[in-house]
């Protein structure tokens, strides 16, 4: 199948897994376009640059040069009129994660990193650890690594580093993203509720995450979080864990942070050494953690760890600080969980404590966008000093009764002591916040999406 395609398109190229996708075969030398309903940057922007035609919206005239091959999205309905359209012209098809198996991963040893949260940044770790050791990684993550200034790269040694979600694969394999590959190590960062848009409740989570671990094979190993309670189930009886956190096989000690670094000392099975990084807060040490366990199976020297840690830029999106203005500090996050977003707020907090730290949420997910953690969100932006919720720029069809309520939100934070205000646009929210401002505040904004540009209308505004 392989030799005789040459024009690859992507429905729903602007997801962050299927634009990284899209750019690899375009550097793999196939001509390739892609389409998406919502075109925003960075994605939209990456795409330009890798010189990937873009069709905004679905239409079956975007098929109409004549794809070998079309790769569809899980964001993609079977509904969808440009799907439709494949289906009816019989033109081979495949998910993400079958894309990622026939043309990137095949012969690699796969490095697996699951879990609610941590994802993104633990992958992004990984890969630029492996790539500081020498070793050449592939790697395939859901947001773009600044050292690389990219969400992808295909390389030359034996190992790739994958992001794995426990999302669906698309609407013709009801089965999560995760169980299409063979890993040679997975990393587990934890388990929580997530996607209610799929998931019945927890149990229905862990239930998938069981079914994982038993396929996996079992020369393969496993790197998992000892704190999280629900993974501790999952994995009971299981071999060939490793474990990470308070009381597991590898642990930091004495952590400080200053001047925008963190130092700790790192204690593994018969050895310990002392780390610096980048990255701030608790949750980041933990996933630090998982990535030196990985090192440590890997016969990656301390050295060589220490020295990938201290130079690990981060990733966009992941408190990434877009610019500062008059002392104001514009920051922008991914966070949408709710212990997303108190773990994130912990880890900025010590950094500003002469300013304030200004919450800025769109809570736009198919689970935020739920009623599932109304009674949760109150408690987790009780570290900010003012916040500032906005309702989402997309809209979904969700039953009233479902629906979760930012005014809701909003009268408990101010019912629990704290300062909070509701806004229907983002603009609105500007129009508020701008004239607040002052020297040495810090703007956290989060949301999972373009959330209309509302960071770079702030910065303008901030002239």
């Amino acid at each position: 199948m392989e030799g005789v395609i040459k024009k690859i398109h992507l429905i729903a190229a602007c997801g962050t897994g299927m634009g990284t996708l899209a750019c690899i075969l375009k550097e793999m030398g196939y001509q390739v376009t892609g389409s998406d309903q919502n075109v925003y940057p960075p994605m939209s922007d990456f795409l330009a640059e890798k010189g990937i035609k873009l069709f905004s919206g679905f239409d079956p005239q975007n098929l109409a040069h004549g794809p070998d091959l079309v790769i569809i999205g899980n964001a993609v309905t079977r509904e969808n009129l440009e799907a439709k359209a494949v289906l009816a012209q019989k033109i081979p098809y495949l998910s993400m994660p079958q894309a990622v198996n026939q043309f990137i991963a095949k012969g690699k040893k796969i490095i697996l990193v699951t879990g609610t949260h941590g994802k993104t940044t633990t992958s992004s770790i990984m890969a630029h650890l492996l790539e500081t050791a020498g070793l050449s990684p592939s790697f395939l993550v859901g947001g773009i690594l600044r050292d690389f200034n990219s969400s992808f790269q295909i390389g030359s040694g034996d190992y790739m580093v994958i992001e794995g979600d426990e999302y669906d694969t698309a609407f013709f394999d009801k089965g999560p993203k995760f169980m299409h590959y063979d890993p040679h190590i997975t990393i587990m960062t934890g388990v929580e509720f997530d996607h209610a848009d799929i998931f019945r409740d927890i149990d229905h989570i862990k239930e998938i995450f069981s079914t994982f671990v038993q396929k996996i094979a079992p020369t393969s190993h496993i790197i998992a979080c000892m704190e999280d309670e629900n993974l501790n189930q999952i994995l009971e009886g299981t071999t060939k864990v490793e474990t990470y956190g308070q009381g597991g096989d590898w642990q930091f000690f004495d952590h400080s942070q200053r001047s925008g670094r963190t130092q700790a000392r790192i204690q593994g099975p018969d050895r310990h050494f002392d780390i610096e990084t980048g990255l701030v807060g608790r949750h980041n040490l933990m996933n630090t953690l998982a990535c030196v366990a990985v090192a440590r199976k890997l016969g990656i020297r301390d050295t060589l760890v220490q020295k990938a840690l201290a130079t690990f830029s981060g990733v966009k999106r992941r408190q990434e600080i877009r610019g500062v203005k008059r002392g104001i500090t514009v920051m922008d996050d991914f966070a949408h969980h709710p212990s997303a977003v108190r773990e994130t707020l912990a880890a900025v907090k010590p950094f500003y404590k002469n300013g304030r730290v200004i919450a800025v949420f769109e809570p736009r997910t198919n689970t935020s966008m739920r009623r599932f953690f109304q009674a949760t969100y109150p408690q987790a932006f009780m570290a900010a000093d003012k916040t500032l919720i906005c309702n989402p720029c997309v809209k979904k069809n969700i039953p009233k009764d479902q629906r979760f309520s930012p005014e809701q939100l909003v009268a408990d934070i101010n019912g629990m002591g704290g300062e909070a205000y509701h806004f229907e646009t983002p603009d609105s929210v500007l129009d508020y916040l701008v004239p607040q401002l002052r020297k040495n505040d810090l703007v956290l904004i989060m949301s999972n999406g373009g959330f209309d540009n509302i960071h770079a209308k702030l910065l303008a505004r901030l002239e």
